[in-house]
């Protein structure tokens, strides 16, 4: 009986060691103390691309001046400049595949690779001819359509709306309710479109604490995270009904056998 004793202890061993040693590959940034992140200096600013959905609030000292640019949903203007109609809402501005936008009274203003702040001051100094001398228009810009997708092996996957236009891989991850046990961190993919339609693939770790410093750290808008599955849930997913049975059929033989042996022996 020894003799079978000594291979199922070493056996057991070797599991609880390759457990071990998988458990390495489950903390974030684990070598975070050992590199500069210098690389990551400066604040981030999401870039303006084609198919953005953009709001535009115009603000003048008087009301009337800006009335104009403030178009509301289903409204129009007359000939005159006054706004007819109501609505409840802005007018969204689609830029479309040149990244231009068609803004009321100026006409197509191009904001494809701009930043917001940098929206802004364009279509301010656009609007300046329009107005009094006394006016200072100013004009405030948000992205309405800025999402990442999040899917895979993460607790909460889905489509993750970003309202502050600035969001880490770290976030949309915790957004997404974390990996699962099963997640792959050292292989996560991010699927990228740029401003001409081109699609790109990188992979980042997210064991490796150079990701902060890297250029893909912070996701734009309609980026995809995908997190792939680990050899353990790959395994797991050919598992079905007539596999499990068939595992129970070579338990069953297994304890017979055992039993015929000991019987055997007496």
């Amino acid at each position: 009986m020894k003799k079978f004793f000594i291979p199922i202890v070493m056996l057991t061993m070797m599991l609880l060691l390759g457990s071990c040693a998988g458990s390495k590959d489950v903390p974030y940034f684990k070598n975070i103390d050992e590199i500069s992140l210098a690389g990551s200096k400066g604040l981030y600013d999401a870039i303006i691309k084609p198919k953005d959905l953009l709001t535009v609030t115009v603000a003048t000292t008087d009301p009337e001046a800006s009335t104009p640019f403030n178009l509301m949903v289903g409204s129009s203007i007359k000939s005159s400049g006054q706004i007819m109609g109501g609505g409840y809402s802005l007018q969204g501005y689609l830029v479309d595949n040149d990244g231009n936008i068609n803004f009321p009274v100026i006409g197509t203003i191009h904001v494809e690779g701009l930043t917001k702040s940098q929206c802004q001051e364009a279509i301010r100094k656009l609007l300046v001819p329009y107005m009094a001398a006394t006016e200072k228009p100013v004009v405030t810009v948000r992205m309405s359509s800025f999402r990442v997708t999040v899917i895979g092996e993460v607790n909460r996957p889905g489509v993750i709306p970003v309202e502050t236009e600035k969001m880490s891989v770290v976030e949309a991850l915790a957004q997404a309710g974390d990996l699962t046990v099963y997640g792959r961190r050292e292989n996560i993919m991010l699927i990228r479109e740029s401003e001409t339609g081109e699609k790109t693939a990188v992979r980042l770790n997210m064991n490796d604490a150079n990701l902060i410093n890297s250029p893909y750290y912070y996701l734009q808008q309609n980026d995809i995270v995908y997190v792939e599955p680990n050899k353990t849930k790959a395994q797991n997913a050919g598992i079905g009904p007539s596999t499990s049975l068939w595992f129970s059929f070579v338990g069953i033989v297994t304890s017979v056998a055992s039993l015929v042996i000991n019987v055997l022996r007496k």
